[in-house]
């Protein structure tokens, strides 16, 4: 097979795949609605379930497309990204938090300041 006609081929499996998890997901969405009016004793537990079940299968169908695969690529690469960060130790995240704390309090004492200021031209020129 040449090329073109593989990625033809991949294209067309995709687009199924695609549409089958859509269908999938429609589906469970007009049975969980319509499931207590036509089957009345089905528990709300098997309900869940299905739509558990479904809604899994929907997400494993489109992880084998290709843009699927894109997608867990692009988790393993966050995943190995995240390890590189270098995250803050306590002390520092504690030192941090402080100082914006400290920071909010001022400037909402200068912003009261301010207003206050305002207020009280805009009482003497009003009168």
């Amino acid at each position: 097979m040449t090329t073109q006609a593989e990625s033809s081929t991949s294209n067309s499996l995709n687009a199924v795949k695609w549409v089958l998890a859509i269908a999938i997901l429609i589906a469970a969405t007009v049975g969980n609605r319509y499931a207590p009016e036509l089957l009345p004793q089905l528990s709300v537990w098997v309900r869940a379930v299905v739509l558990i079940v479904m809604g899994v299968g929907a997400l494993a169908l489109t992880l084998t497309t290709t843009q699927g695969q894109a997608f867990l690529k692009l988790l393993k690469e966050a995943q190995i990204e995240a390890r590189r960060v270098v995250w803050p130790t306590k002390d520092e995240t504690l030192q941090t938090t402080m100082i914006v704390f400290a920071v909010v309090v001022v400037m909402s004492l200068v912003l009261w300041g301010v207003d206050s200021l305002f207020g009280w031209m805009i009482s003497a020129v009003i009168g």
